[in-house]
């Protein structure tokens, strides 16, 4: 092991090729459901059960395309997994976020995202943190994801 954290993720997309992106309570951040595995957990358990936490949306296994491991930032990978959203889960009204964590100024326990949104891949430079736009701007084409799904 390279001693980097591994945070594991799905690269949701909607019929138009719109990434799914979460706000990240308290900041200026957007990102994919993603999050660290827990022990016993594959990579893709860990990231099925993030988006499950991060959205309520609930995607089986079997939808998963393994993209891979991705250098990320200095101090972390991703490893991540790409779907296309089925028509149930189009409507991001309905996603709950059930991870919570507590709030900096007085520790109460807040959801660790708070809104949803599709968004197209020439947007996300808008919404995405650096890391995650520079991953979709070199590495990861989302345009051309869009076609392999």
């Amino acid at each position: 092991m390279n001693g980097k954290i591994v945070s594991c993720g799905i690269v949701l997309l909607d019929p138009d090729g719109r990434v799914l992106l979460a706000h990240a309570t308290g900041t200026g951040h957007w990102d994919i459901p993603k999050g660290q595995g827990e022990p016993g957990e594959t990579e893709a358990q860990s990231a099925l059960r993030e988006m499950v936490e991060e959205t309520g949306i609930a995607i089986d296994a079997s939808r998963l395309v393994d993209l891979g491991r991705f250098a990320y930032r200095r101090d972390k990978d991703l490893h991540l997994f790409a779907a296309r959203a089925q028509a149930a889960e189009l409507d991001l009204s309905q996603c709950r976020c059930v991870s919570l964590f507590p709030r900096r100024h007085d520790g109460v326990m807040i959801p660790e995202m708070d809104a949803w949104l599709w968004v197209a891949p020439a947007d996300v430079d808008q919404y995405a943190s650096r890391s995650l736009a520079r991953l979709f701007g070199t590495t990861l084409s989302l345009a051309g994801l869009h076609e392999r799904l």
